[in-house]
């Protein structure tokens, strides 16, 4: 995908330094650079004006830039133009500056003196972001998962919900089938993916929170390799210090693991905060967990209208959950997605406490037995979302080989998608019967329909041949015969009995009887008859 970006940069020789390196990287389309902010502004504006895909990705303002401050013209730009992913160059690459920056709404902050590597980076970040926004806007590809893996958030519409237990399935799912997975607990107050899944640790999602620059090695020491092999980033065991965690934080943690991982499952948790919204913002799949009651379905429509208002995500860009689904209740999957207006996962997950406690208890999650309804169900979930690979091997505990269950989604035992070509080829082949019965009755009430009318046509020009050779003194009989046996092709005539004509009263009437063909003509015929008769009034005094 090809990146525009616009520099605004007043000092000349760095324009000619910015313009030399943009053109350097890959797939970047860079523009003349403008030279104030006022060219800057109006040019985005004209953009703007005839169509929000004409606006570039991303736009470099270098520090120097006037007459409005570098600062104060980065957040011109990002209330103005949001679907604009804007990056600060300067000589200042301290974390006041940097987070004044982000406080004003930038995506990123390059050192100067300009480095390839660097700019590089800080590039493709902010053209990720322009291109997700675009996405939730409407405006953008309709298929976006960032630069690296799949992130997935797994958002409570209320407390009990169920949240974390899907969240926790999920990866393990993902991780079964061979991906590499990390989960983040960002559910900062009161996050239990820790306690589900029987760890202790020392480090959290709080320690990233100082840090302006997430690099490899520091994320690496915030994550906690997990014996399913599964990457932790776990919440604080102080609720209070959840404050700590951002927005930005978020941003830069979601992105971090996104690079280095091929799926990313973000707990959310309940309540919502800048933190836990910046990564529903930026997933490319956000779960809504409900469970069939009327509290936590209003609660769901709340959370949803509250995401719409806050331009966090669209509804029709949701897909929400049914937890604890049970046939025998008035509230169904359907009506969920009536009420709240989003998408409603194919796989319910039943509602069998009986097969989670034991795991649930033990603090061990990943011990939760294959053969159960709930399990399967969860992991037939993840093959829904597309979090396992086509063909997963057995892998974590429990694992096994994926494959469609009876709701069509992955669940355990086979061959993931050889077993739903299959499903498919079999429910074709069952229903091919079915359809041939159809073609072949509504053929046949065709060629019956077709042989109602060539008797009722012939029977008619018999009628009128008859009329017209009593009034010239010919055989009017004959002259009968003949013209109905004319209309007739020679397929029908061939087992059609001779045409009966007669005379009643001022009328001669003619009546013409023939066999329907069984499928085609001349193969055979149905022992009934398919008659067709018609009269014509005598011509002058007649015989």
């Amino acid at each position: 995908m090809t990146t525009r970006i616009l520099p605004a940069v007043g000092d000349p020789d760095a324009a000619r330094a910015i313009t030399t390196l943009l053109s350097q990287l890959p797939d970047a389309e860079p523009a003349g650079p403008v030279t104030d902010s006022t060219s800057l502004l109006d040019t985005l504006a004209r953009l703007a004006g005839e169509s929000l895909d004409e606006l570039p990705e991303v736009v470099l303002v270098h520090e120097r830039i006037g007459p409005v401050p570098a600062l104060e013209l980065i957040r011109e730009v990002a209330l103005r133009f949001p679907a604009v992913g804007v990056v600060l160059v300067t000589a200042d690459t301290g974390p006041a500056l940097f987070t004044a920056a982000m406080d004003s709404g930038a995506r990123g902050l390059v050192g100067l003196p300009l480095g390839y590597e660097e700019l590089a980076a800080r590039v493709q970040g902010a053209a990720s972001w322009s291109t997700g926004v675009r996405r939730h806007l409407g405006t953008g590809p309709d298929v976006f998962s960032g630069p690296g893996g799949t992130v997935v958030t797994v958002t409570g519409a209320k407390g009990g919900t169920g949240a974390t237990v899907v969240a926790v399935q999920l990866a393990l799912a993902a991780k079964a089938s061979g991906r590499t997975v990390a989960l983040v607990d960002l559910d900062l107050q009161s996050g239990d993916v820790a306690s589900y899944l029987d760890v202790q640790f020392r480090r959290s999602i709080v320690d990233l929170a100082g840090i302006a620059d997430i690099s490899p090695r520091v994320l690496q020491d915030a994550v906690f390799s997990h014996p399913t092999g599964i990457s932790l980033v776990l919440a604080p065991a102080e609720g209070e210090r959840g404050e700590e965690v951002t927005d930005r934080v978020a941003r830069q943690v979601v992105s971090a693991l996104r690079n280095r991982y091929e799926v990313v499952v973000v707990d959310c948790g309940t309540q919502m905060n800048s933190a836990n919204a910046a990564a529903v913002e930026m997933a490319d799949q956000a779960l809504l967990v409900v469970t069939p009651d009327v509290v936590a379905v209003r609660a769901a429509k709340r959370m949803v209208r509250m995401w719409d208002r806050l331009q966090i995500r669209k509804a029709e860009e949701t897909t929400t959950v049914v937890n604890r689904h049970n046939r025998n209740t008035e509230i169904q999957p359907p009506l969920v997605e009536r009420i709240t207006g989003t998408k409603v996962a194919r796989a319910a997950i039943p509602a069998n406490f009986k097969e989670l406690q034991a795991a649930t208890d033990a603090g061990r999650m990943q011990d939760l037995d294959s053969r159960g309804t709930v399990k399967q169900a969860l992991w037939a979930l993840a093959g829904e979302l597309g979090l396992v690979k086509p063909a997963a091997g057995a892998g974590g505990k429990g694992g096994g080989k994926l494959v469609r269950s009876d709701r069509g989604a992955v669940g355990f035992r086979g061959r993931g998608k050889d077993r739903d070509r299959g499903a498919v080829t079999v429910e074709l082949a069952g229903m091919a019967p079915l359809i041939i019965f159809v073609m072949v009755a509504m053929w046949q009430a065709v060629l019956f329909g077709y042989t109602f009318s060539l008797a009722g046509n012939a029977a008619d020009e018999g009628a009128r041949a008859a009329t017209a050779a009593a009034t010239r003194g010919d055989d009017p009989v004959a002259a009968c015969v003949a013209a109905a046996q004319e209309r007739l092709p020679s397929s029908w005539l061939a087992d059609a009995d001779a045409p009966s004509c007669r005379e009643e009263g001022n009328l001669w009437k003619a009546e013409v009887g023939l066999n329907t063909p069984v499928l085609f003509p001349g193969v055979g015929s149905f022992p009934w008859d398919v008659s067709g008769s018609a009269g014509a009034a005598m011509e002058g005094d007649g015989p």
